[in-house]
């Protein structure tokens, strides 16, 4: 797939970050509707992460090997550090409302947290192409369907924060700019061999460990909510029936 296309996926993702943010502002989704779709994209991306990218990392190493994982581990510890050690006030989709106040600094490291995870979303997408077209696409349509909830979430803690409804897409759109920037680092840097392999093949699990954090640390607690109910957790077995369908497509 040519550099264009690779970098048209990656802006379609930052995309789907901007409209998100424009929502927030919208009484046209509610956090209900929200939650079925963060569902949904758990459960995409926790089958996406399972049955595709982690035996893809594996394929990439010779033979099995313990540092495939090691680095799906350090993917995952990551987001760990800078989302709950470094901004130790960042949850996913807690912040939803104006009313629900939070301090200005603790809105700050939130957007700085969900910007670095943005960022390998983009990794991930171009990555995954690089490794093969079929895996590409279905990590892009994995990381797709959380981009819109994610957009709400920034912007709707900027907006907590009691900052202005243009301080919030301002937020959305650094998500989106970081997510296009992990998509062209991916793209400039991917082929490039460290220790005689391609950086794909550390970038792979590593992002690998990132998406499988958003989906299991950040995605299910929220679903796992009070609100929704059961209808919001079957959503995680519909996504991972959609990733079969997926398969099956491609």
């Amino acid at each position: 797939m040519g550099a264009t296309m690779l970098i048209v996926y990656g802006l379609a993702a930052s995309c789907a970050n901007i409209a998100g943010g424009v929502l927030v502002s919208s009484p046209r989704i509610g956090r209900t509707a929200l939650k079925y779709l963060i569902g949904l994209g758990a459960g995409f991306m926790l089958a996406t992460v399972f049955l595709a990218v982690v035996p893809e990392a594996v394929a990439l190493w010779e033979k099995p090997h313990l540092h495939p994982m090691a680095w799906l581990l350090a993917g995952y510890l990551m987001l760990q550090l800078f989302e709950h050690t470094i901004a130790p006030h960042f949850h996913f989709g807690e912040e939803t409302h104006e009313d629900a106040m939070i301090a200005h600094h603790a809105a700050l490291t939130g957007v700085g947290a969900l910007m670095i995870h943005a960022f390998f979303d983009g990794v991930s997408i171009t990555i995954g192409f690089l490794v093969n077209t079929h895996l590409g696409l279905l990590l892009f349509f994995a990381i797709l369907l959380h981009k819109l909830p994610e957009g709400f979430t920034v912007a709707s803690m900027v907006l907590a924060a009691g900052r202005t409804r243009n301080d919030a897409r301002m937020a959305s759109l650094l998500l989106g700019v970081a997510t296009l920037a992990g998509s062209c680092s991916a793209l400039a840097f991917g082929q490039v061999s460290i220790w005689s392999r391609p950086l794909s093949a550390y970038a792979l699990p590593l992002s690998a460990g990132v998406t499988l954090y958003v989906a299991a640390s950040d995605l299910i607690p929220e679903v796992n909510k009070r609100e929704g109910g059961l209808r919001a957790s079957l959503m995680v077995f519909a996504g991972v029936a959609l990733f079969y369908l997926a398969e099956l497509f491609f």
